[in-house]
C-alpha cells in the first residue's frame, strides 16, 4: 500500500514524443491521449521507465537501491517483489499557445486546474470561464480588448485569481529564471472546449521521410508524420512510496519518497534534464522535474 506521496511536474524543454503505438487518423505515430477528454498525457509507465533508465547509467544508484526502489528486472528464477514507488499517468496543466503578444502563452482551463488542485490541495478556486472568454492576468496580452490566439480572438477579462493561480504554478512547477517569470504573467484560462481544440490542433506535427542511398530519393511508403508535444508544455504526475519489499532492505515510505524527491528535484549525474518518450537521438523528449516544496507531500 502506497502511504505517501508527491506531486511532480514535468516540464518539456524539446519537443516530447510518448507513443500512443497506433493510429487511427492521418498522424501515423499519435502521442498517448485520454479516452474522455482526448487530451495529452503520458503513462505512468513510460514515466518510471524512464526514470530508472537514467539511474541505472547513475553510479550513486547501482548499489542496490535501484531494485529495491523501483523492483527487480523479471529473470528466470529470480524472487520477484513489488516496486516501493510509483506514478501516475500525467495530466496537461498548461499547453503553450501561439499568441499575437508576448510570443505566446500558457494556457489551462477549469478542468485541468480542477484536477491541479485536487492532487495540490491547493486553496485557490477554480474560475469558471464560458466559451470564446480568456481570462488573463497581464493587460500586455490583449490586442484592444482581445486576446488572439492563433487566428483566434477571445474576450480578454483581466481577472485578480488568475494573477493567484499564476503565481503559484511558477512558483511550485518551474525553476527561477525567464520561464517562471513568464508563466506567472503570461497566463491565460480558456473554457474547456476551447482550450480542448488548442491540445488536439496545435500540437507539433514532424514529417520523416526514409532515402534510399543509392537513388538519394524518398523510399516508396518512408514517408511518415510524428505527432508531439511542443517545447514549454506543463504537466503533473504523482509519485507514490510504500516501504521496500525486497526482505533486505530497510526502508519506510517516508525515506522511499524523500529519496526519489532529491533525486528527482536535485537532478542525476549533474543534470536537471531528464529524457522520457521515444526519438532520443534526434534531441526530443527533453524535460525538467520539479517537486513543490509544500502542497504536495501528503499521508
Amino acid at each position: 500500500m502506497f502511504t505517501k506521496e508527491r506531486v511532480v511536474f514535468i516540464y518539456t524543454v524539446s519537443p516530447l514524443h510518448m507513443g500512443a503505438g497506433t493510429a487511427l487518423g492521418l498522424i501515423d505515430n499519435p502521442i498517448q491521449r485520454e479516452v474522455h477528454t482526448d487530451w495529452p498525457s503520458m503513462a505512468g509507465s513510460g514515466i518510471k521507465g524512464a526514470i530508472r533508465h537514467a539511474l541505472a547509467a547513475d553510479s550513486g544508484w547501482k548499489n542496490g537501491s535501484l531494485a529495491a526502489i523501483f523492483g527487480p528486472e523479471p529473470r528466470p528464477g529470480a524472487g520477484l517483489y513489488a516496486g516501493a514507488i510509483s506514478f501516475t499517468d500525467a495530466q496537461i496543466v498548461c499547453f503553450p499557445v501561439r499568441s499575437l503578444k508576448r510570443a505566446y502563452v500558457y494556457a489551462s482551463c477549469p478542468a485541468a486546474l480542477a484536477r491541479l488542485k485536487r492532487l495540490m490541495h491547493a486553496t485557490w478556486e477554480v474560475p469558471n470561464v464560458m466559451e470564446q472568454d480568456a481570462w488573463i492576468a497581464n493587460d500586455e496580452l490583449k490586442q484592444g480588448e482581445h486576446l488572439i490566439l492563433e487566428s483566434l480572438a477571445f474576450n480578454a477579462k483581466k481577472q485578480e485569481l488568475v494573477r493567484l493561480i499564476a503565481e503559484d504554478l511558477a512558483t511550485k512547477a518551474l525553476p527561477e529564471g525567464f520561464f517562471a517569470e513568464k508563466l506567472a504573467t503570461d497566463f491565460a484560462i480558456l473554457s474547456d472546449t476551447d482550450f480542448t481544440y488548442f491540445v488536439k490542433n496545435s500540437t507539433l506535427i514532424e514529417p520523416h521521410v526514409c532515402i534510399d542511398d543509392n537513388t538519394g530519393t524518398a523510399k516508396s511508403g518512408g514517408l511518415f508524420y510524428t505527432e508531439n508535444l511542443p517545447p514549454e508544455t506543463l504537466m503533473v504526475s504523482l509519485a507514490m512510496a510504500s516501504q521496500v519489499r525486497d526482505g533486505k532492505t530497510k526502508m519506510d515510505a517516508a525515506a522511499v519518497i524523500k529519496e526519489i524527491s532529491e533525486m528527482l528535484d536535485g537532478g542525476h549525474n549533474g543534470s536537471q534534464i531528464w529524457q522520457f518518450g521515444g526519438d532520443t537521438t534526434t534531441g526530443r523528449g527533453l524535460v525538467m522535474l520539479r517537486l513543490p516544496d509544500r502542497g504536495g507531500d501528503h499521508e
